[in-house]
């Protein structure tokens, strides 16, 4: 391990409910805590609530505000930056951020939720599987050679839009606003990606595979894939690389009642591990997760034979 890297014990990767409470209760473990994510990435941040017990009526963004200050209380530290990689690193976990940086960790609690965020357009479910993908890390490789679009302005976008540059032909990355890490930014302008700024696609084209994307310019571009990619790392992209196993449908992460998952010092809570989709239920996932997560952290620390 590299010791210019910082270590922390429990990484939570999600702000939502599932990753705040696994915060709160990580952290009153008196282990150190890094909480990773954008507050407003959370399914519930614009949304009321009116089905969750002793509060009522109350919206998504006062509970996150509210858990947020509860974690940070207790010592949980927040970055609100997103994850691009997780790799193993010598019985640790070393996370690669968008704004560039590396954290290393003892144990991890995966609480990213699993929406995908569709276009909603023409084509897009009918091409689905036949050009039309949600995960670069997925299906980079039926790309060789061709030329393709990545559809999105985060951080998942821009990744995936540089990763393709050892695949594809050419990369078109088609977004409304760039909303990613300076350094993030600054690696996609010194690429060969051609960005189209303040565009949106407005239809996916093609008959038995994709051949071009349209957008609202007029402008039509013609490409064999399109990666809709429209939020943070998901599931696919951060848990399956560490060979977390995942549901039959390839959507959710499996755990047992600890939320441990197969890989030792990983953890999951909230939508990630599948319905009902529900505040109540990611609230009691975060919970069992982040005491599990903290305490397999300080058996990590503690001496042999102890």
């Amino acid at each position: 391990m590299n010791p210019q890297i910082p270590h922390v014990d429990v990484v939570v990767i999600g702000t939502g409910p599932a990753g705040l409470q696994a915060a709160i209760h990580a952290a009153r473990r008196k282990v150190s805590v890094l909480v990773l994510g954008r507050q407003s990435g959370s399914s519930i941040y614009h949304h009321h609530v009116e089905n969750y017990c002793c509060l009522f009526p109350t919206t998504g963004e006062d509970i996150l505000a509210n858990g947020r200050r509860q974690a940070a209380h207790f010592g949980a530290v927040f970055r609100d930056e997103e994850v691009l990689s997780i790799a193993a690193d010598d019985g640790r976990f070393r996370l690669r951020l968008e704004g560039g940086g590396e954290v290393v960790a003892k144990a991890i609690v995966l609480a990213t939720g699993t929406a995908r965020r569709s276009l909603g357009v023409e084509g897009e479910k009918r091409l689905l599987g036949r050009g039309v993908s949600y995960c670069v890390e997925c299906d980079c490789n039926f790309f060789r050679g061709a030329e393709v679009a990545v559809v999105g302005g985060g951080s998942a976008a821009v990744h995936g839009a540089l990763a393709m540059l050892d695949y594809a032909r050419k990369v078109h990355l088609v977004f409304e606003t760039l909303e990613t890490a300076p350094a993030l930014a600054e690696e996609l302008r010194r690429s060969a990606v051609v960005q189209h700024p303040g565009r949106r696609v407005t239809a996916i084209l093609g008959e038995e595979a994709v051949e071009a994307i349209q957008l609202d310019d007029g402008a039509r571009l013609s490409v064999q894939g399109v990666f809709i990619e429209l939020g943070a790392r998901g599931v696919l992209e951060l848990a399956a690389p560490l060979g977390v196993l995942l549901d039959d449908e390839m959507k959710h992460i499996q755990t047992n009642r600890r939320m441990e998952t197969n890989v030792p010092g990983i953890y999951a809570a909230g939508d990630i591990t599948g319905p009902p989709w529900q505040v109540a239920k990611a609230v009691g996932e975060g919970c069992v997760a982040g005491l599990e997560a903290a305490a397999y952290a300080r058996r990590l620390a503690a001496p042999e034979g102890a």
